[in-house]
């Protein structure tokens, strides 16, 4: 039962609404298919399918209300459940925030599902994990790497008239290959809607490739550094820029988009004016469904444009506070790229480090978006566009809205993430960006 059709999906939440008896009710029925298959020490250790729908519903009376869930979807339990959300909501206090549901709006369908993925077999999952496995054991590599895949549905209905669904497919793989002695270490990861597109036996090599070649790395002082970034290690702190655009902060003086005195940097140039990143959920690289925050239409929109901030993210109360339109998280991110490849762009490199990842991010200041961490898993340095040697981690001190102002050259875009939130899928370019800065050197490989 987890994947549930459009009209499967509306006949139950149609009962949901019928069963209200007050002033107002939203209901959200989502479910999942999911598989993996991990393997650490160049064997399989875990390998496994979950199945599960879920009915979460909010019922309201004037501005008090209250939510209850359920798997259960015989008619005896749908009332049950919206009963219990009722007598919730009769006991909560009032939320001076609420906001009644939405009446319906219009969804552009985004291509999210694709047969391929969903028919993924346990038998795909083992050849997947052999096809990493093998070539490691032959180049004396350890492989620990962990492979997911899912197909869901997201549904929801209101009693004001609202519909909407969406359904999708997901294929994520990580793979960390260590040589075993223990001084080298690589890593990959790759993610599609489509599984047709991942070759774990391709993502494996680089990541081997990389392992051999971070061997005995040599230690060089800590300071600022032209840095080449792969997109996932790039995408890590866009992603992170992403979450301090919220316009609530920006206007309570919470956050970097905020202006000393008072407003926001909306309308401002804030990074290099090649910078331009957008949304569009009906990219066929990195879909998104058509519809988020309590069923907002998300549509295709600039968030930076020539480094210019061209929109902050608006939930619906705030919009109305600041009488604008409410703007959802998007379900995406893509920043526009170059033509330069990653060779192209070490050749045209002096003296520069070369950063596959970072890892074990955390803030150290929300007002300037300054971030800690750690690079890991194949850090190179280049000396006259070649790379010289492998060289120690660092721990780096540093803030996106910076490195994107001392941005040098942008590269091809890749795809790296999956899912919403801080791992929604996004394209992000190989960046090339002057004074990025290593605070310390790192034992760890």
């Amino acid at each position: 039962m987890a994947i549930l059709s459009k009209d499967e999906a509306q006949q139950i939440l149609k009962k949901v609404i019928g069963f209200s008896k007050a002033d107002g009710i939203e209901a959200n029925l989502n479910g999942s298919d999911a598989g993996n298959i991990r393997y650490a020490r160049n064997s399989v250790s875990t390998s496994g399918e979950d199945s599960n729908v879920s009915l979460g519903v909010q019922s309201y009376f004037g501005k008090k209300s209250g939510t209850a869930t359920i798997n259960e979807f015989d008619d005896a339990s749908l009332e049950k459940v919206v009963r219990r959300s009722e007598e919730l909501a009769q006991l909560a206090p009032e939320n001076p925030e609420f906001m009644e549901p939405l009446t319906q709006q219009t969804y552009q369908e985004s291509k999210t599902y694709f047969d391929s993925t969903a028919k993924i077999t346990p038998e795909y999952r083992a050849q997947a994990a052999a096809n990493s496995i093998n070539p490691a054991v032959a180049k004396d590599i350890t492989a620990a790497g962990y492979l997911t895949d899912n197909r869901g549905f997201n549904s929801m209905m209101n009693s004001k008239g609202l519909f909407a669904y969406n359904k999708a497919t997901s294929v994520d793989f990580t793979v960390t290959m260590r040589t075993n002695d223990g001084t080298g270490s690589g890593w990959v990861t790759r993610s599609f809607n489509d599984v047709s597109k991942l070759d774990t036996a391709e993502a494996s090599k680089i990541a081997i490739d990389k392992a051999l070649q971070s061997r005995n790395a040599k230690a060089i002082e800590p300071g600022k550094y032209t840095v080449i970034l792969e997109p996932a290690a790039a995408g890590d702190l866009i992603g992170l820029m992403f979450f301090g655009m919220n316009a609530r902060q920006a206007d309570e003086g919470r956050s970097f988009m905020s202006k000393k005195g008072g407003g926001t940097k909306l309308g401002e140039k804030i990074v290099d004016e090649r910078v331009n990143i957008y949304t569009d959920p009906w990219n066929e690289n990195v879909p998104a469904s058509g519809w988020g925050n309590n069923g907002l239409a998300r549509k295709k929109m600039d968030i930076i444009k020539n480094g210019v901030v061209t929109n902050l993210f608006y939930d619906r109360y705030w919009a109305s506070q600041k009488n604008v339109e409410p703007v959802p998280f998007p379900g995406n991110r893509i920043m526009q790229g170059g033509n330069a490849s990653l060779e192209d762009m070490i050749k045209d490199t002096k003296r520069g480090v070369l950063v596959t990842r970072f890892w074990y991010i955390r803030p150290v200041d929300p007002q300037t978006l300054l971030y800690t961490g750690l690079t890991r898993d194949g850090t190179f340095y280049i000396e006259n566009g070649k790379i010289k040697h492998p060289i120690k981690n660092f721990r780096f001190n540093e803030s996106p809205i910076i490195m994107l102002n001392n941005l040098e050259t942008l590269g091809k875009q890749v795809r790296v993430g999956n899912g919403e939130g801080f791992g929604a899928p996004s394209l992000i370019p190989y960046l090339k960006v002057r004074d990025f800065t290593f605070t310390s050197l790192s034992d760890a490989v």
